[in-house]
């Protein structure tokens, strides 16, 4: 499973978004790879326009979700500070997905530098896709 941060969701479904975006992002959903979690949906869905964000539930109602507890958010926190302790300064809520990802051993795919930098101090795997957006298992990665 591949767990996709806001970051990717937003440009895929940008108008003007990069077709590499897009073309990954349709390989993993047409090979049902993509997963959600709670940070994610609400940062993409808290942030859609009312007249969109019932027929993103809907979408997403489909796509597995990673669950937290208590356990996650202290772990999530360990991320954080370990981070802030080699120099690197990320939104708290990154931390929290790039924890969620860890915990379930799921790779992210992100369009955020944030995420690029994380794997440098942690056990995070970021997703890349094979050619033209397949789906990249990671025997082929």
């Amino acid at each position: 499973m591949v767990l996709v941060d806001t970051s990717a969701w937003i440009e895929f479904h940008r108008r003007d978004g990069n077709p590499a975006v897009k073309l990954a992002m349709v390989g993993l959903l047409q090979e049902f790879e993509a997963t959600l979690c709670g940070p994610v949906e609400m940062e993409f869905i808290g942030g859609a326009r009312p007249s969109e964000a019932s027929r993103l539930k809907a979408e997403w109602s489909i796509i597995p979700y990673l669950r937290n507890d208590q356990t996650i958010w202290r772990k999530a926190a360990s991320t954080y500070s370990r981070l802030r302790a080699n120099g690197l300064i990320v939104p708290w809520n990154d931390a929290l997905i790039a924890t969620l990802a860890m915990e379930a051993d799921c790779r992210v795919y992100a369009i955020d530098k944030h995420f690029e930098a994380m794997p440098r101090f942690t056990a995070l795997r970021l997703y890349e896709p094979g050619y033209n957006g397949a789906f990249n298992s990671e025997e082929e990665s």
